[in-house]
């Protein structure tokens, strides 16, 4: 290694350290989805920075989607995908099919690239050790006089039970949560990856929220990433219409964590390789934080 390379490992380090120091001990929420699932070589580097947090002694908890694994598996068995207000609609059918891909093929998948990379992950659906109880979702019509649409197995986050989230943090373990909650007669429910996350994260009283997209972040009007933000501002920026569309959802989601303890909430760049690790450990970061 020559001087000018060794300089810049050391450069690296350094700056890393006091963000190592500050996380040690703590609980990182991090919901992992988009094209950071579905590209090789990010899959590898999202495996990998993940081993690195547990190895410094950070407490990584992944929570993962599966939209598009779930979409392809319908289709190659012949079921159309049903949306209604950007929900799936669920039915007893379709949610066998969601079980199988994110509690078994996703999930499971996720797990072995982690421990290929050094790490001793673990797979977990909600409904393992009732971690998550939900309870079916309730969505109205558009109309002037609104009516429930029943969505089948689409479900909301009613209870979080974290003490075998815990228990295996504790172990040195890394849990990996496919987002499948359990209702009250033992039935399943598909439940947004996002609000998952975020649920529990603020149970866990977890230091960090962080959810992987395919954007840069948060964008003003005129298209300049924005980060640092307050939940006030936050709040201005949803008033005003510079945060719209399908970005408003999860901005909601990283805006309740933080209202409800959680220390920062980031809207983090997933496209982009090592991004958990850039975000968290350098001054620059990828991505849009929140703080209270």
């Amino acid at each position: 290694m020559d001087n000018t390379k060794a300089s810049s490992v050391v450069d690296v380090l350094s700056e890393a350290l006091p963000y190592i120091q500050k996380l040690n001990g703590k609980t990182i929420v991090i919901k992992y989805g988009g094209n950071a699932m579905t590209d090789e070589n990010l899959k590898i580097g999202f495996a990998r920075d993940i081993v690195l947090l547990k190895q410094v002694g950070v407490n990584p908890v992944v929570v993962h989607g599966g939209g598009p694994q779930i979409a392809d598996l319908l289709e190659r068995v012949g079921k159309e995908s049903q949306f209604i207000q950007g929900m799936r609609v669920t039915d007893t059918e379709t949610m066998d099919i969601v079980e199988m891909v994110l509690g078994g093929l996703v999930n499971k998948s996720i797990v072995t690239l982690i421990n290929q990379q050094g790490g001793r992950a673990v797979g977990l659906t909600g409904k393992d050790g009732s971690l998550i109880r939900a309870r079916k979702m309730q969505m109205s019509s558009n109309d002037d006089v609104p009516e429930l649409i029943d969505l089948g197995h689409v479900g909301e986050v009613h209870t979080i039970d974290p003490s075998v989230v815990s228990m295996l943090d504790k172990d040195n373990f890394i849990p990996v949560i496919a987002p499948i909650g359990v209702g009250e007669n033992g039935e399943s429910y598909n439940i947004n990856a996002d609000l998952v996350a975020g649920k529990l994260a603020t149970v866990l009283g977890a230091e960090k929220l962080l959810l992987l997209t395919n954007t840069v972040g948060i964008l003003d009007k005129k298209d300049k990433l924005l980060t640092g933000l307050s939940t006030k501002q936050v709040d201005k920026y949803i008033a005003d219409g510079t945060i719209h569309g399908g970005m408003l959802p999860k901005v909601n989601c990283a805006l309740d964590a933080v209202k409800s303890g959680v220390k920062t909430s980031h809207i983090i760049d997933g496209r982009v390789e090592h991004a958990v690790l850039l975000e968290l450990l350098t001054d620059e970061g990828v991505g849009t934080l929140l703080k209270g």
